[in-house]
């Protein structure tokens, strides 16, 4: 759950880099260092996560979230020095909405991993850009995607009977937890849409860093009410300023490097393996063991994201939902 630039990548040329044409030696070299900053930046993401959900019995779900988007807002505030005059009503209106989404999606996101596996709940939050890719390029080809990330769903959430250590009924994973990660894919798919129109609004990351300060104003009452004193805690701010520099401010800047230099179908394809990464932070820092079932699982949507993205590459430039 990542990436300002994301939502930008479906506008982007598919074939193009800043580092060589397509096809030549010197593309395919000049890949190798952005495709490790999306790695990096993946990683950060994920055990960032880990690190949020180890944090939760301090500060609670709603507490870490509001400390997360706070931390941001803060640093990229700092770093960005947004101008706030000279824009129109439409571009604050499109800001507060990205704000509002990001919020949202955070907060629904550590509502799941509060109630069911990292790994788990990163594969269902995937599925709402999915959703997004196989209802922009309209081709019959991503329905097989599609159907391909649902058996995905199904195995993962205990289908056939074969459950999993989430505590829901028969062993399968908690209900709740899953309507909640299935939210924040919804939410995904919408802070796609916004962040690209933002993105055309406000130069550099101007536009995230006010939509940060967006979220972070609605949270952090929310954070309040919940947590009230603990947030002020010194462990639980240290803790909570981790949180958002491995989960927002370190990977949405390796990303936004990376994306100078990389096809955006290739930064797409790498973006899909973050249910894999979720797991194995999961797995390392949370001690979440998989099942066979539910590994093959998030193979089957890994592998849908992928096939989405891959039936991208080639078509007329297609842009994100227009305002």
């Amino acid at each position: 759950m990542t990436a300002p630039d994301t939502a930008a990548t479906p506008q982007l040329d598919p074939t193009a880099t800043a580092t060589g044409a397509p096809g030549t030696p010197g593309g395919r070299l000049g890949a190798l260092g952005p495709v490790g900053l999306v790695l990096a930046g993946g990683i950060s993401v994920q055990f960032g996560g880990a690190l949020a959900v180890t944090l939760m019995p301090r500060a609670g779900a709603l507490g870490v979230v509001a400390l997360r988007l706070l931390v941001a807002a803060v640093v990229l505030l700092v770093i960005c020095r947004p101008r706030l005059r000279g824009h129109s009503r439409t571009d604050w209106s499109t800001v507060v909405v990205f704000g509002v989404t990001m919020a949202a999606m955070n907060g629904l996101f550590y509502q799941a991993v509060d109630r069911i596996p990292l790994g788990a709940a990163v594969t269902l939050e995937v599925l709402g850009p999915l959703a997004l890719s196989v209802v922009v390029s309209r081709r019959a080809l991503n329905l097989v995607w599609a159907g391909l990330a649902l058996a995905g769903v199904f195995l993962l959430s205990g289908g056939g009977g074969h459950g999993g250590d989430g505590g829901g009924p028969g062993g399968g994973l908690d209900p709740v937890g899953v309507a909640f990660a299935l939210g924040a894919g919804a939410m995904w798919a919408a802070y796609i849409v916004f962040s690209a129109r933002t993105g055309r609004r406000f130069p550099q990351a101007d536009g995230l860093a006010l939509a940060m300060a967006v979220g972070a104003l609605l949270f952090l009452p929310l954070g309040l009410a919940e947590s009230g004193s603990k947030l002020a805690d010194p462990v639980t701010l240290g803790l909570g300023a981790a949180v958002a520099v491995l989960s927002s401010v370190l990977p949405y800047t390796l990303e936004l490097l990376a994306l100078r230099r990389m096809p955006s179908s290739t930064f797409a394809i790498l973006m899909s393996l973050e249910p894999a990464v979720a797991a194995t932070a999961g797995f390392l820092i949370l001690d979440q063991a998989l099942t066979t079932i539910q590994a093959a699982a998030i193979a089957l949507v890994v592998a849908a994201s992928m096939g989405a993205v891959r039936t991208q590459v080639g078509r007329p430039k297609s842009a994100v939902p227009e305002a």
